[in-house]
């Protein structure tokens, strides 16, 4: 297990990577569908290089991500913990990795602070883990992604989405260039 920057230092504040979940950790369900249980929560393993990478350079990872199903009584926010523990599970028993966190905003569209576009996971985040945003980054396939990460003051990177590439700092077409790219951009911590 990498060592990550508090570890060096407990109060020097984190960088970190905040992933959106569907369409960067799993396959997106497709418009107006929800990934509902675990038997449907399809893991890209494309992305445990990524996390890998990032944990060595020292960075946190935490995924942040909008569940409106559960406002909407598709699934209950029961379920979703329970495909995020099975998510961790897969992450450290396959690949040895983990994530530091993974937030949910399960509210109605724009009846909260959360829910992306809106930049509350990541500024909840950065209070609870001591994350220093400036040096943060916020990875999704979407423009509320991007745009929850600029509003919160980190770098930020689209992934595949091109009709909205100009909104992001960097744009990469799947997970293969997202690696490819964090491996110039994330500047390593020496613990």
């Amino acid at each position: 297990m990498s060592t990550n920057q508090s570890d060096a230092n407990p109060s020097a504040p984190r960088r970190c990577v905040f992933f959106d979940r569907d369409g960067v950790v799993n396959e997106w369900p497709g418009p107006g569908n929800y990934v509902t249980s675990w038997d449907n929560f399809r893991f890209l393993p494309e992305f445990a290089p990524v996390l890998k990478l990032v944990t060595q350079r020292g960075y946190a990872a935490i995924i942040v991500t909008n569940q409106r199903g559960v406002a909407r009584g598709i699934m209950s926010l029961d379920t979703v913990q329970d495909m995020h523990r099975r998510l961790r599970d897969l992450l450290q028993n396959n690949y040895g990795l983990r994530v530091l966190d993974i937030l949910v905003c399960p509210h109605e569209k724009n009846s909260c602070s959360c829910r992306k576009p809106a930049p509350g996971m990541l500024l909840d985040a950065a209070r609870a883990h001591r994350i220093d945003l400036a040096a943060s980054w916020m990875v999704g396939d979407s423009a509320k992604d991007v745009e929850a990460g600029r509003r919160a003051g980190c770098h930020t990177v689209l992934l595949g989405n091109r009709e909205q590439a100009e909104q992001a700092d960097h744009h990469v077409a799947n997970l293969a260039e997202l690696h490819a790219l964090l491996a110039r951009v994330l500047v390593e911590h020496k613990t």
